[in-house]
């Protein structure tokens, strides 16, 4: 195992094991076998480690996962990514904590930058179903906020205490206040109908860059809250 792997292994153990507190270049060098100024060398500081310990490890979890392919309803699928995403948190707090709730300069890190990235696909494939109910970005926020909140909130408190059924009731309930019925009733309104449109802009070939442009600033200002 090349030196960069078994650092990065070390220090998630570590993680895992005792916290982020226990994650200390002496600790880490120390279990990865190698010296202090090559983990400088390699990561840069302590964050850079952290920031690839946390990329690793969502990496891994994924694979572990049986992921299904997309299907065919969209919305499906969104709830199959909130259960995952919940579950990633319940069963290695540790790593979900270095993801979502520990300061960064970015905001947040690469892994959950990457996520959130997935996230908007989704998004995106329930607009183009004509399913949306609210804007893009505003729902990839109420997803995010609302997954990110319940995630943290459990893994906050003791096993024992965690209410089992608050997941999937704030799941539907932000499923219900994003997304319209399977098939839109005729008295959906224009919102959904240019949300729909919306999402498909981009592949009107017929239409100039410029015409796109001002089409896709029309459909926004229907869609609009």
């Amino acid at each position: 195992m090349e030196p960069r792997e078994r650092i990065v292994a070390a220090a998630a153990r570590l993680l895992e094991d005792a916290g982020e507190d226990a994650v200390s270049t002496r600790a880490v060098s120390a279990a990865a076998g190698v010296q202090a100024p090559t983990i400088y060398r390699l990561f840069g500081d302590k964050q850079g480690l952290l920031d690839a310990v946390v990329t690793h490890g969502f990496e891994e979890y994924l694979a572990a996962k049986t992921v299904r392919a997309p299907s065919d309803d969209p919305v499906a699928d969104l709830r199959a990514g909130w259960d995952l995403h919940v579950g990633l948190a319940l069963e290695r707090p540790a790593l979900y904590r270095l993801m979502y709730a520990r300061p960064q300069a970015a905001g947040y890190s690469p892994a959950a930058r990457s996520a959130f990235g997935e996230l908007a696909a989704l998004i995106h494939r329930i607009a183009a179903a004509g399913r949306l109910r609210v804007p893009e970005g505003r729902a990839v926020g109420m997803v995010h906020s609302a997954g990110s909140g319940v995630a943290l909130s459990l893994i906050a408190v003791p096993p024992e205490k965690r209410d089992d059924g608050l997941s999937h009731a704030a799941c539907e309930a932000v499923v219900a206040a994003i997304t319209t019925d399977p098939v839109p009733t005729a008295g959906a309104g224009p919102v959904a109908a240019a949300l729909t449109l919306r999402a498909s802009v981009d592949e009107l070939d017929v239409l100039t860059d410029a015409e796109r442009a001002l089409l896709g600033e029309w459909l926004d200002r229907v869609a609009a809250p």
